[in-house]
């Protein structure tokens, strides 16, 4: 019998595969389309009788992945106006205390969903977990600064999705005081956020960062700068009203232009510095330091926290691969080229030569690659351990079968959500299943007892777990040396 459970909203069916209930598509907040695209996320009005929950939602309007990037991830774009919405895995709606696992999906705020088939919870409801991945607003509509709108729209709507878990999660089994909220990439970046959000406190009890930072804001002076120019291409003023007439398809078109403007020509003074410096050239339309929300820049807030939840937070072994070799970037990158993007970065280009005595035979392909993974995402991560509270440190070391790839960005995640059978366009065939064992179990743990397995790390003592077949193996403070000139090197 297909079950049914009672939400915010009305009452919902689901299906039953492999002995897991399954409801997706629910909406926890009002379709924000029209001029509430431009609002705080509202409850969403109550239906009438039991409302199907067996497809996926819609997901906010977005353009494909460039090809090389599709080729490996695919793309996301179901089309509907009620896209805050969540999906539901739960191995007992008749149960109680179950814990819970809240996923926050990447995609550098401007794409994504959480319909993809890598972040099937599935396999955790198996393992004794209720699982909600969740959608948010994107690009423009969740990030631009719009006069007469609130800033962080996207970020509003994952703590009013925490807030439907905190509410809901109860009638699918889960403990609403066993939270753990994890996320990669922008979502990495978004849980940073919400550790350091005020208005998120008490709606989570662990948090996960899979390659994030909390450094990726700007400036709302910028972003103000940014929301202009988005109105300039819209032919539009620059004001909530005017941007309430404006279609989905219009925004999404004027956004992939400002994207791909910023990337050809990254000048501080026509995009605003903090543009340029959160946003690293890879992000357009993404959270901003808003005074409220995020009072300050998330890294530093939470670094001064004196009672921060427990973390675990890791890396890719070679992050940056990922945007370097399949795109085609790699071909242009040489020792004279790698002198003038380095400083784009704010590094000095100096800091080539360390990397390169550690790496030889690398070429400046290899050393950029290397060096961004670092400053991106590994050193932000990094400073997360050495603040107050517990985190358990990790970095994915298991290289792509793909060429080129290596432990890119995105790899660990269907070893972590146990899907490697819907990863082959991303590992290559034949991925090692018993990493998947291990990877899965280790967030399992993490998200039951607060422990994956290895020691936390320490300023004294920087453990990091390193996930690799045939062998994982724990680590003191690995790279220590690059990492430390890294931070140096910054001009």
């Amino acid at each position: 019998m297909a079950p049914i459970v009672s939400v915010t909203g009305g009452d919902i069916r689901g299906f039953i595969r492999d002995g897991v209930s399954v409801f997706l598509g629910i909406p926890y907040a009002a379709a924000p389309v029209g001029p509430a695209r431009w609002e705080l996320p509202r409850p969403v009005a109550k239906w009438e009788g039991v409302r199907s929950a067996t497809e996926f939602g819609a997901t906010c309007v977005q353009a494909p992945y460039p090809p090389p990037i599709h080729a490996l991830l695919g793309s996301d774009g179901i089309p509907g106006d009620e896209y805050l919405n969540v999906n539901v895995w739960t191995p007992d709606p008749g149960g109680s205390g179950l814990p819970v696992l809240v996923w926050i999906h990447g995609g550098a705020f401007t794409r994504g969903s959480n319909a993809r088939q890598i972040y099937d919870g599935g396999a955790f409801a198996r393992d004794g977990i209720v699982v909600v991945s969740i959608n948010y607003r994107l690009g423009a509509s969740g990030f631009a600064a719009v006069p007469g709108a609130p800033l962080n729209r996207g970020l509003h709507d994952q703590i009013f999705a925490l807030r439907w878990v905190r509410d809901n999660v109860a009638a699918f089994g889960g403990d609403p005081d066993q939270v753990t909220i994890f996320g990669e990439s922008a979502g990495g970046m978004s849980v940073v956020n919400l550790l350091a959000a005020p208005a998120a406190r008490g709606l989570f009890r662990r948090a996960i960062v899979q390659s994030g930072n909390g450094s990726g804001v700007c400036e709302a002076q910028d972003a103000v700068r940014l929301g202009e120019v988005l109105a300039d291409r819209l032919g539009i003023e620059a004001s909530a009203e005017a941007f309430g007439r404006v279609s989905a398809r219009q925004l999404l078109e004027a956004q992939n232009t400002i994207g791909l403007e910023l990337m050809i020509n990254p000048d501080p003074a026509r995009w605003g510095a903090s543009v340029l410096a959160g946003g690293l050239g890879l992000l357009s339309f993404f959270p901003v330091i808003d005074g409220e929300l995020l009072p300050a820049r998330p890294i530093d807030v939470v670094a001064a926290q004196s009672n921060r939840v427990p973390l675990l937070a890791g890396w890719t072994a070679e992050e940056f691969r990922f945007f370097t070799f399949p795109t085609g970037i790699a071909a242009g990158i040489t020792d004279d080229t790698l002198s003038v993007l380095l400083p784009r970065y704010g590094l000095d280009p100096a800091i080539a030569d360390i990397y390169r005595a550690e790496r030889p035979g690398a070429g400046a392909a290899d050393l950029y690659a290397a060096i961004l993974t670092d400053a991106i995402f590994r050193d932000d991560v990094t400073r997360l351990a050495e603040t107050p509270g517990a985190t358990h440190l990790y970095e994915f070391a298991w290289p792509s079968a793909l060429p080129d790839l290596g432990a890119c960005h995105v790899i660990e995640v269907p070893f972590v959500f146990d899907q490697l059978a819907a990863a082959h366009n991303l590992t290559g065939p034949n991925p090692p299943q018993a990493l998947a064992d291990e990877t899965h179990a280790a967030w399992v743990r993490f998200a039951t007892h607060g422990d994956p397995g290895w020691a936390a790390a320490t300023s004294e003592s920087l453990v990091v777990h390193r996930f690799d077949f045939p062998e994982s193996t724990d680590a003191i403070d690995p790279r220590g040396e690059e990492l430390r000139a890294l931070r140096k090197a910054h001009t």
